[in-house]
Protein backbone atom coordinates (compact mmCIF):
# COMPACT_ATOMS: atom_id res chain seq x y z
CA UNK A 1 0.00 0.00 0.00
CA UNK A 2 1.38 3.18 -0.91
CA UNK A 3 1.61 5.72 1.81
CA UNK A 4 0.08 9.25 0.82
CA UNK A 5 2.48 12.57 0.08
CA UNK A 6 2.57 15.00 2.96
CA UNK A 7 1.50 18.06 2.14
CA UNK A 8 4.05 21.02 2.78
CA UNK A 9 1.87 22.39 5.93
CA UNK A 10 1.76 19.33 7.37
CA UNK A 11 5.31 20.09 7.92
CA UNK A 12 4.21 23.47 9.01
CA UNK A 13 5.70 23.08 12.80
CA UNK A 14 9.47 21.88 11.56
CA UNK A 15 9.86 26.36 11.31
CA UNK A 16 8.15 27.06 14.28
CA UNK A 17 10.35 28.74 17.64
CA UNK A 18 11.92 26.84 19.91
CA UNK A 19 9.84 27.74 22.49
CA UNK A 20 6.38 26.41 20.75
CA UNK A 21 7.30 23.07 20.75
CA UNK A 22 8.16 20.53 22.96
CA UNK A 23 10.62 17.70 23.74
CA UNK A 24 10.53 15.65 20.77
CA UNK A 25 12.85 13.18 23.07
CA UNK A 26 9.88 12.51 25.00
CA UNK A 27 8.02 11.41 22.68
CA UNK A 28 10.61 10.48 19.77
CA UNK A 29 9.98 8.70 17.09
CA UNK A 30 6.19 7.85 16.48
CA UNK A 31 4.78 5.21 14.10
CA UNK A 32 1.18 5.16 13.06
CA UNK A 33 -1.12 2.38 11.49
CA UNK A 34 -2.78 3.77 8.75
CA UNK A 35 -5.59 1.19 8.07
CA UNK A 36 -7.49 1.19 4.66
CA UNK A 37 -10.63 2.02 5.51
CA UNK A 38 -11.86 6.08 4.96
CA UNK A 39 -12.97 6.20 8.96
CA UNK A 40 -9.17 4.75 10.35
CA UNK A 41 -6.87 6.74 7.51
CA UNK A 42 -8.69 9.86 8.46
CA UNK A 43 -8.04 8.90 12.39
CA UNK A 44 -4.25 8.22 11.36
CA UNK A 45 -3.42 11.76 9.63
CA UNK A 46 -5.39 13.31 12.38
CA UNK A 47 -3.44 11.98 15.21
CA UNK A 48 -0.34 12.72 12.91
CA UNK A 49 -0.64 15.99 12.76
CA UNK A 50 -1.82 16.64 16.12
CA UNK A 51 1.10 14.23 17.71
CA UNK A 52 3.35 15.59 15.91
CA UNK A 53 2.37 20.16 16.48
CA UNK A 54 1.16 19.60 19.32
CA UNK A 55 3.60 17.28 20.98
CA UNK A 56 6.46 17.22 19.04
CA UNK A 57 6.29 13.31 18.32
CA UNK A 58 8.47 12.59 14.99
CA UNK A 59 5.30 10.86 13.96
CA UNK A 60 5.41 8.52 10.57
CA UNK A 61 2.37 6.62 9.14
CA UNK A 62 2.57 3.23 8.04
CA UNK A 63 0.59 0.61 6.19
CA UNK A 64 -1.83 -1.01 8.48
CA UNK A 65 -4.45 -4.12 9.11
CA UNK A 66 -6.34 -5.23 11.90
CA UNK A 67 -4.45 -8.98 12.30
CA UNK A 68 -0.97 -7.95 11.14
CA UNK A 69 -1.01 -4.91 13.33
CA UNK A 70 -2.10 -6.45 16.38
CA UNK A 71 0.37 -9.31 15.81
CA UNK A 72 3.11 -6.98 14.79
CA UNK A 73 2.49 -4.66 17.90
CA UNK A 74 2.31 -7.66 20.35
CA UNK A 75 5.31 -9.29 18.93
CA UNK A 76 7.77 -6.24 17.68
CA UNK A 77 6.27 -3.37 19.61
CA UNK A 78 5.49 -1.89 15.99
CA UNK A 79 3.63 0.75 15.22
CA UNK A 80 3.51 2.59 18.38
CA UNK A 81 -0.46 3.17 17.59
CA UNK A 82 -3.25 1.57 16.30
CA UNK A 83 -5.89 4.49 16.21
CA UNK A 84 -8.95 2.26 15.22
CA UNK A 85 -9.11 -0.99 16.46
CA UNK A 86 -12.05 -2.92 16.21
CA UNK A 87 -11.85 -5.05 19.54
CA UNK A 88 -14.20 -8.08 18.75
CA UNK A 89 -12.16 -9.15 16.13
CA UNK A 90 -9.00 -9.52 17.91
CA UNK A 91 -9.58 -9.86 21.31
CA UNK A 92 -8.32 -12.75 22.58
CA UNK A 93 -5.14 -11.27 20.59
CA UNK A 94 -5.44 -8.02 22.55
CA UNK A 95 -6.05 -9.08 26.06
CA UNK A 96 -2.88 -11.58 25.86
CA UNK A 97 -0.83 -8.44 24.67
CA UNK A 98 -2.39 -6.44 27.57
CA UNK A 99 -1.71 -8.84 30.19
CA UNK A 100 1.68 -9.78 29.00
CA UNK A 101 2.59 -5.92 28.86
CA UNK A 102 3.22 -5.23 25.58
CA UNK A 103 0.09 -3.72 24.76
CA UNK A 104 -2.80 -0.84 26.15
CA UNK A 105 -5.93 0.65 25.41
CA UNK A 106 -5.56 3.67 25.36
CA UNK A 107 -9.16 4.98 24.64
CA UNK A 108 -12.42 4.62 23.35
CA UNK A 109 -12.09 5.60 19.30
CA UNK A 110 -15.96 5.35 18.71
CA UNK A 111 -17.99 6.11 21.69
CA UNK A 112 -21.14 4.59 20.70
CA UNK A 113 -19.13 1.56 19.15
CA UNK A 114 -19.32 0.35 15.92
CA UNK A 115 -22.83 -0.12 14.94
CA UNK A 116 -25.51 -2.81 13.65
CA UNK A 117 -28.83 -3.45 13.55
CA UNK A 118 -32.70 -3.23 11.76
CA UNK A 119 -33.35 0.19 9.48
CA UNK A 120 -35.84 2.42 7.97
CA UNK A 121 -35.75 5.93 6.52
CA UNK A 122 -36.34 8.62 9.30
CA UNK A 123 -38.84 9.99 7.28
CA UNK A 124 -41.08 7.26 7.16
CA UNK A 125 -41.00 7.40 11.31
CA UNK A 126 -41.53 10.66 11.15
CA UNK A 127 -44.59 10.06 9.25
CA UNK A 128 -45.59 6.68 11.33
CA UNK A 129 -44.04 6.40 14.66
CA UNK A 130 -44.95 3.21 15.46
CA UNK A 131 -41.96 1.61 12.51
CA UNK A 132 -39.43 2.08 14.94
CA UNK A 133 -40.04 -0.60 16.92
CA UNK A 134 -40.08 -3.97 15.26
CA UNK A 135 -43.68 -4.85 16.10
CA UNK A 136 -44.93 -1.52 14.10
CA UNK A 137 -42.84 -2.61 11.17
CA UNK A 138 -44.25 -6.07 10.96
CA UNK A 139 -47.72 -4.44 11.21
CA UNK A 140 -47.48 -2.55 8.22
CA UNK A 141 -45.28 -4.99 6.44
CA UNK A 142 -47.14 -4.17 3.52
CA UNK A 143 -45.44 -1.10 3.02
CA UNK A 144 -42.28 -2.66 1.96
CA UNK A 145 -43.31 -4.03 -0.88
CA UNK A 146 -40.87 -7.10 -2.63
CA UNK A 147 -39.49 -5.63 -6.10
CA UNK A 148 -40.71 -9.03 -7.70
CA UNK A 149 -43.54 -10.25 -5.44
CA UNK A 150 -46.20 -7.82 -4.77
CA UNK A 151 -47.22 -10.61 -2.52
CA UNK A 152 -44.77 -10.39 -0.05
CA UNK A 153 -42.63 -7.47 1.60
CA UNK A 154 -38.83 -7.31 1.43
CA UNK A 155 -35.92 -6.76 4.07
CA UNK A 156 -32.32 -6.02 2.43
CA UNK A 157 -29.87 -7.89 3.67
CA UNK A 158 -26.56 -8.48 4.29
CA UNK A 159 -24.74 -9.41 0.88
CA UNK A 160 -23.57 -13.26 0.79
CA UNK A 161 -20.29 -14.11 1.79
CA UNK A 162 -19.77 -10.88 4.51
CA UNK A 163 -20.14 -12.06 8.03
CA UNK A 164 -22.87 -10.18 8.70
CA UNK A 165 -24.56 -12.31 6.55
CA UNK A 166 -25.08 -15.27 9.23
CA UNK A 167 -25.97 -12.70 12.04
CA UNK A 168 -28.73 -10.95 9.27
CA UNK A 169 -30.23 -14.46 8.48
CA UNK A 170 -30.29 -15.71 11.96
CA UNK A 171 -31.91 -12.68 13.58
CA UNK A 172 -34.05 -12.83 10.55
CA UNK A 173 -35.26 -16.33 11.49
CA UNK A 174 -35.27 -15.92 16.00
CA UNK A 175 -37.67 -12.27 14.86
CA UNK A 176 -40.28 -14.28 12.17
CA UNK A 177 -40.06 -11.70 9.54
CA UNK A 178 -40.99 -14.50 7.07
CA UNK A 179 -44.46 -14.83 9.46
CA UNK A 180 -45.00 -11.36 8.67
CA UNK A 181 -44.55 -12.00 5.57
CA UNK A 182 -41.00 -10.81 4.63
CA UNK A 183 -38.49 -11.76 2.35
CA UNK A 184 -34.84 -11.59 3.39
CA UNK A 185 -33.26 -9.81 0.00
CA UNK A 186 -29.78 -10.75 -1.10
CA UNK A 187 -28.32 -6.97 -1.86
CA UNK A 188 -25.36 -8.56 -3.97
CA UNK A 189 -22.57 -6.50 -2.74
CA UNK A 190 -22.06 -3.23 -0.56
CA UNK A 191 -22.50 -1.19 -3.36
CA UNK A 192 -25.81 -2.48 -4.24
CA UNK A 193 -27.23 -2.51 -0.78
CA UNK A 194 -25.74 1.35 -0.25
CA UNK A 195 -27.77 2.37 -3.42
CA UNK A 196 -30.82 0.74 -2.42
CA UNK A 197 -31.12 2.97 0.57
CA UNK A 198 -30.28 5.96 -2.15
CA UNK A 199 -32.95 4.98 -4.03
CA UNK A 200 -35.14 5.23 -1.70
CA UNK A 201 -34.56 8.29 -0.23
CA UNK A 202 -34.14 9.65 -3.88
CA UNK A 203 -38.19 8.20 -4.16
CA UNK A 204 -38.85 8.71 -0.37
CA UNK A 205 -40.19 5.21 -0.96
CA UNK A 206 -39.93 2.83 2.48
CA UNK A 207 -37.26 0.47 2.73
CA UNK A 208 -36.12 -1.75 5.38
CA UNK A 209 -32.97 -3.70 6.44
CA UNK A 210 -29.55 -4.11 7.91
CA UNK A 211 -27.16 -1.84 7.78
CA UNK A 212 -24.16 -0.47 9.89
CA UNK A 213 -22.40 2.50 11.36
CA UNK A 214 -19.98 4.12 11.34
CA UNK A 215 -20.42 4.91 7.16
CA UNK A 216 -21.19 7.61 5.12
CA UNK A 217 -24.29 6.10 3.70
CA UNK A 218 -25.59 7.04 7.43
CA UNK A 219 -23.95 10.23 7.44
CA UNK A 220 -25.96 11.07 3.94
CA UNK A 221 -29.09 9.69 4.83
CA UNK A 222 -30.94 9.73 8.22
CA UNK A 223 -32.40 6.30 9.15
CA UNK A 224 -33.63 4.91 12.48
CA UNK A 225 -32.63 2.03 14.04
CA UNK A 226 -35.49 -0.42 14.69
CA UNK A 227 -36.13 -1.55 18.33
CA UNK A 228 -36.51 -5.47 18.54
CA UNK A 229 -37.59 -4.90 22.01
CA UNK A 230 -35.72 -7.69 23.35
CA UNK A 231 -32.42 -5.67 24.94
CA UNK A 232 -29.21 -7.02 24.32
CA UNK A 233 -28.47 -10.78 25.04
CA UNK A 234 -24.12 -10.91 24.39
CA UNK A 235 -23.80 -14.20 25.51
CA UNK A 236 -26.64 -15.65 22.75
CA UNK A 237 -24.88 -13.04 20.49
CA UNK A 238 -21.66 -14.91 20.12
CA UNK A 239 -21.85 -18.44 21.04
CA UNK A 240 -25.35 -18.65 18.65
CA UNK A 241 -26.26 -15.47 16.48
CA UNK A 242 -23.04 -15.22 15.12
CA UNK A 243 -22.07 -19.07 14.25
CA UNK A 244 -22.90 -20.43 11.09
CA UNK A 245 -24.74 -23.49 12.82
CA UNK A 246 -26.47 -22.02 15.48
CA UNK A 247 -29.60 -23.98 15.22
CA UNK A 248 -32.07 -22.29 17.74
CA UNK A 249 -31.52 -18.31 17.58
CA UNK A 250 -33.06 -15.84 20.12
CA UNK A 251 -33.99 -12.82 19.79
CA UNK A 252 -31.42 -9.85 20.72
CA UNK A 253 -30.36 -6.56 19.62
CA UNK A 254 -26.76 -6.15 18.04
CA UNK A 255 -24.50 -5.64 20.79
CA UNK A 256 -22.06 -2.85 20.13
CA UNK A 257 -18.63 -3.46 18.80
CA UNK A 258 -16.11 -2.32 21.25
CA UNK A 259 -13.56 0.27 18.80
CA UNK A 260 -10.33 1.29 20.67
CA UNK A 261 -7.50 3.04 20.17
CA UNK A 262 -4.42 0.67 20.90
CA UNK A 263 -1.07 1.52 21.78
CA UNK A 264 2.61 -0.11 22.57
CA UNK A 265 3.12 -0.13 26.33
CA UNK A 266 6.64 1.01 25.41
CA UNK A 267 5.32 4.42 23.65
CA UNK A 268 2.74 5.16 26.32
CA UNK A 269 5.10 4.87 29.35
CA UNK A 270 7.80 7.26 27.19
CA UNK A 271 4.56 9.72 26.08
CA UNK A 272 2.62 10.46 28.75
CA UNK A 273 1.31 13.54 27.13
CA UNK A 274 0.50 11.83 24.03
CA UNK A 275 -1.21 9.54 25.52
CA UNK A 276 -3.37 11.91 27.37
CA UNK A 277 -4.38 13.12 24.16
CA UNK A 278 -5.49 9.72 22.68
CA UNK A 279 -7.37 9.08 25.65
CA UNK A 280 -9.89 11.65 24.92
CA UNK A 281 -9.90 11.74 21.00
CA UNK A 282 -13.34 10.04 20.21
CA UNK A 283 -15.85 10.69 18.07
CA UNK A 284 -19.72 9.70 18.49
CA UNK A 285 -21.03 7.69 15.25
CA UNK A 286 -23.16 10.79 14.11
CA UNK A 287 -19.73 12.44 13.97
CA UNK A 288 -17.94 9.74 12.05
CA UNK A 289 -20.96 9.63 9.90
CA UNK A 290 -20.55 13.30 8.53
CA UNK A 291 -16.88 12.88 8.43
CA UNK A 292 -17.85 10.02 6.18
CA UNK A 293 -20.14 11.14 4.31
CA UNK A 294 -17.68 14.17 3.67
CA UNK A 295 -14.99 11.99 2.44
CA UNK A 296 -17.08 10.38 0.15
CA UNK A 297 -18.61 13.86 -1.74
CA UNK A 298 -15.34 15.01 -2.14
CA UNK A 299 -13.14 12.02 -2.75
CA UNK A 300 -10.74 13.47 0.01
CA UNK A 301 -7.75 11.34 1.71
CA UNK A 302 -7.03 11.35 4.85
CA UNK A 303 -4.90 13.90 4.77
CA UNK A 304 -7.55 17.01 3.33
CA UNK A 305 -10.30 15.06 5.50
CA UNK A 306 -7.73 16.14 8.46
CA UNK A 307 -7.93 19.46 7.47
CA UNK A 308 -11.43 20.02 6.96
CA UNK A 309 -11.94 18.54 10.28
CA UNK A 310 -9.20 20.67 12.04
CA UNK A 311 -10.99 23.81 10.57
CA UNK A 312 -14.08 22.86 10.76
CA UNK A 313 -14.23 21.64 14.57
CA UNK A 314 -11.77 23.40 16.44
CA UNK A 315 -14.64 23.23 19.84
CA UNK A 316 -14.08 19.41 19.15
CA UNK A 317 -10.80 19.10 18.97
CA UNK A 318 -9.84 21.54 21.68
CA UNK A 319 -11.28 19.41 23.94
CA UNK A 320 -8.91 16.70 23.96
CA UNK A 321 -5.33 18.26 23.98
CA UNK A 322 -3.52 20.77 26.17
CA UNK A 323 -4.12 24.66 26.08
CA UNK A 324 -0.61 24.82 25.45
CA UNK A 325 -0.89 22.26 22.27
CA UNK A 326 -3.40 23.68 21.13
CA UNK A 327 -1.52 26.55 20.57
CA UNK A 328 0.57 24.76 18.78
CA UNK A 329 -1.89 23.15 16.16
CA UNK A 330 -3.67 26.17 15.47
CA UNK A 331 0.23 27.89 14.52
CA UNK A 332 0.71 24.71 12.44
CA UNK A 333 -2.34 25.67 10.72
CA UNK A 334 -2.02 28.78 9.77
CA UNK A 335 1.40 28.19 8.52
CA UNK A 336 -0.25 26.06 5.79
Amino acid sequence: MRLPQIAPWLLAAATLPLSLTVSAEECGHVTIADMNWNSATMLAHLDQFILQHGYGCDAELVPGDSIPTTTSMIEKSEPDIAPEMWSNTMREALDLGVNEGRLRYAGVTLSDGGEEGFWVPAYMVEDDPSLKTLAGVKAKAQLFRHPEDPERSAMMGCPAGWTCQITTEHLFEALKLADAGFELVDPGSGAGLAASIAKAYERKAPWFGYYWAPTAVLGKYEMVKVDFGTGVDVEHYQSCITQADCLDPKPTMYPPSPVDTVVTEKFARRAPEALAYLSKRAFTNAQMNKMLAWMEDNQADGESATDYFLQQNESMWTQWVSPEAAKRIKKAMSAR
